[in-house]
């Protein structure tokens, strides 16, 4: 069994940014549990800024990037050295790997990353995975570590993620207020419909349940069960024991940067297109070519994310456009064997390939 654990901020440190010892004890124990049964674990850990709080005298978690960087330096270190102490205590050793967006998303990247855990798991090491917060920009940026738990665990190929909170599991309501009711499994969309998701994160965290949700809907669409509960319910958790919520898969595996694309990235810009084009997309499964295209929205480079709108503006696919904004103005409308004719044989592609589209 390969699983993947994330646990977040609050559930790692004290109200004062703190590392709570205790807490993260209790993960260990519980992963360490899971080695001695011949599961592989990635854990997928927060805190690093939250754990640099307190040593820079940092009351709560700042608002601004560059401060959010300063602290995931400083905290970064004290979190991976406190997980290797305790983990050793099992004789067990860790690997911090760091990863950005490109890392889950551009191929050459993704081989990379997808060797360097096989090869942890060959060496008996635990992996011990956080967002690289140190040099991320808010333009690239997973935006938090339960998006970047999912994409992890489709990109080790694991068997369940567990997702770690602050609260035991999904409710029908507010958690704290009197009636609700646990949710115990969620199959579809149809199950999250009168969900009130309003609970927000604690102080120290980015995350709340929205955040967990999402996480799910990316990781059970690619085949994926997942588990939301507690920190206190770690060790039944990945034991496989029935706690909290069981979101059970509603897809199957396929490319991580579509799974991006799909739930987790912001695009730079946005395509308008013909009702013909969107056929082409939609029901032949077909590249974009420029002769769908209307008008374009936004200020993007080659191979970013970009919104594809039908006439009636809705949004019907998102894909990595394969020429800069400065360049699409005189191609739109026009045949590929125009513009190859007109502009060169450069010009002869497709604007989005398919394969690196994702219809919604």
């Amino acid at each position: 069994m390969r699983l993947v654990v994330k646990v977040g901020s609050s559930s790692l440190t004290t109200s004062d940014g703190h590392l709570d010892p205790h807490r993260v004890d209790a993960v260990v124990d519980a992963i360490a549990g899971a080695r001695e049964r011949d599961d592989d674990v990635v854990l997928v850990s927060s805190g690093a800024i939250a754990a640099g709080l307190g040593p820079l005298g940092l009351r709560s978690r700042p608002r601004d990037l560059p401060t959010q960087q300063a602290a995931a330096s400083v905290g970064q270190g004290a979190l991976v050295a406190h997980y290797a102490e305790r983990f050793a205590t099992h004789g067990l050793t860790v690997g911090q790997v760091l990863l950005t967006v490109d890392d889950v998303t551009r191929r050459s990247h993704y081989r990379n990353a997808y060797q360097t855990f096989a090869k942890l798991h060959e060496l008996g090491v635990v992996p011990v995975v956080n967002e690289n917060d140190t040099v991320a920009t808010s333009e690239i940026r997973f935006g938090d570590n339960d998006r970047l738990a999912a994409l992890v665990a489709h990109l080790v190929h694991a068997d369940r993620l567990v997702l770690l909170s602050d609260v035991d599991g999904l409710y029908d309501g507010h958690p704290d207020e009197p009636g609700t009711a646990l949710i115990t499994d969620v199959r579809g969309e149809d199950d999250l419909s009168d969900v009130d998701v309003s609970r927000v994160g604690s102080k120290v965290g980015t995350g709340g349940m929205v955040t967990k949700i999402d996480a799910a809907r990316i990781a059970t669409g690619a085949g994926i069960p997942v588990v939301l509960t507690s920190a206190a319910q770690v060790d039944p958790a990945l034991r496989g024991e029935q706690v909290g919520t069981l979101f059970h898969p509603t897809g199957r595996r396929r490319p991580t940067r579509l799974l991006w694309l799909e739930h987790a990235s912001e695009t730079k810009g946005r395509l308008h297109l013909d009702a013909g084009a969107v056929r082409a997309l939609t029901q032949r499964k077909a590249s974009l070519l420029p002769a769908g295209v209307t008008a374009i929205d936004g200020d993007f480079t080659a191979g970013d994310p970009v919104d594809l709108i039908g006439p009636d503006g809705t949004i019907v696919a998102r894909g990595l456009v394969a020429y800069d904004a400065g360049e699409l103005p005189q191609m739109l409308g026009r045949s590929t064997h125009d513009l190859a004719a007109d502009l060169g044989h450069e010009y002869e592609r497709e604007l989005v390939h398919r394969d690196d589209l994702t219809v919604l």
